[in-house]
């Protein structure tokens, strides 16, 4: 098997997160903040290790701004509707998944809020200025992905967040695709708000994900249950994480995201990057040249993340899926991959795409593979 669908979750995993996770069901199967006994203290304590190497990996401001979900898309669900108000405007981009789109709309369906969608199909320059244009005086919050994963095509987000907090606006980064292998640095760059999944370049386990605070708003709840704190009140704590982390945390998860994170680390981001945008470009280079294929985005330069999506003249994008599964072993996305607004975006609505997305562990000779059968599949 070639598995080259990473943008969806990462596989295989480290050694090192295998190792980890069953540590924690074996060792650490104990519910921390629970209870006094040395098991519970033990277990209490990995996961502040890994709220602490979190801190550190994403330059957040203290352990309690660090999060645990059960992925990036409840930790965009958590910001979007912890911070939006009756009235409240929320800007998003074109290129969003329907992590963001979905709460937005359901949202904006029942008329508690109004949202406006930014055209990203430009120039830094140009999605700035349409993110500007859909500005108005009940605009509360911007949601916006770091980069597309469908099409790899990286946002201005540095520059988006500068523009929100220059009118008051709150920015929320959709890190789905990009945590792992693009620096993000809260305190550096100032977002309000990160979503991560773990499962993805950051090799945790499914289920596990990241809300990466960056301010000190008090956000609303999504759920509310036992927290081992403050259990003599029916409100929820005022304070972080207990305030958003209700009921028994996934420990196997979180000591796996220590493990992939540690990894990763151990790798270094910026060598990841450019090995799997080296893959991209190659790939990029021979697909141009097929008459029979046409490929969507820009990857001349570096501002993409490691995606790539194409179709084949003729052919349904799920039959070029299947083909490459069942007659060379070959594992890839198509269809929508959840994100229709992209694909209005660059015309690809109607059809999809087949989507190519490597990981730290995808070779040489994979891609090899994949470009020979891609020509041999006519």
């Amino acid at each position: 098997m070639i598995y080259l669908d990473n943008s969806a979750t990462t596989f295989p995993k480290p050694p090192g997160v295998i190792r980890a996770v069953n540590s924690a069901v074996r060792q650490y199967g104990f519910n921390p903040g629970r209870g006094g006994y040395p098991q519970s203290v033990r277990t209490a304590k990995a996961v502040y290790d890994t709220r602490s190497a979190v801190k550190d990996f994403f330059g957040v401001s203290g352990e309690e701004n660090v999060i645990f979900t059960s992925g990036c898309t409840e930790s965009l669900n958590i910001a979007i509707k912890g911070v939006l108000r009756k009235g409240d405007h929320a800007v998003i981009s074109s290129m969003e998944h329907n992590s963001v789109v979905r709460p937005i709309h359901k949202l904006s369906k029942s008329g508690y809020i109004s949202y406006s969608v930014a055209d990203a199909s430009g120039t830094d320059e140009e999605i700035i200025n349409s993110f500007r244009k859909c500005i108005n005086e009940r605009t509360r919050l911007f949601v916006c992905t770091h980069a597309s994963n469908v099409f790899g095509k990286r946002l201005p987000v540095e520059r988006l967040c500068a523009l929100a907090h220059s009118y008051g606006i709150l920015f929320c980064l959709d890190a789905a695709q990009t945590a792992g292998i693009f620096d993000i640095d809260l305190q550096r760059d100032g977002y309000d708000f990160v979503c991560c999944a773990g499962h993805k370049y950051l090799y945790a386990p499914m289920g596990i994900g990241l809300l990466l605070l960056g301010n000190d708003i008090l956000v609303d709840t999504l759920t509310e249950g036992g927290t081992g704190s403050e259990s003599s009140d029916h409100d929820m704590p005022s304070y972080y994480p207990d305030r958003l982390e209700a009921g028994t945390l996934n420990i196997p998860g979180i000591l796996g995201l220590k493990a992939g994170l540690d990894f990763v680390r151990s790798r270094g981001t910026a060598n990841i990057l450019d090995k799997e945008r080296a893959w991209i470009k190659r790939l990029h280079r021979y697909l141009s040249q097929m008459d029979n294929i046409e490929v969507y985005g820009d990857y001349n330069g570096d501002n993409f993340a490691p995606v790539l999506s194409f179709t084949v003249k003729g052919r349904d994008s799920e039959e070029v899926a299947r083909r490459l599964a069942e007659s060379f072993g070959i594992c890839v996305r198509s269809g929508l991959h959840c994100a229709p607004l992209a694909h209005e975006t660059m015309g690809t609505i109607d059809r999809g795409t087949v989507r190519i997305s490597p990981s730290v562990f995808t070779t040489d000779n994979d891609m090899k593979i994949l470009i020979n059968s891609l020509r041999n599949m006519g």
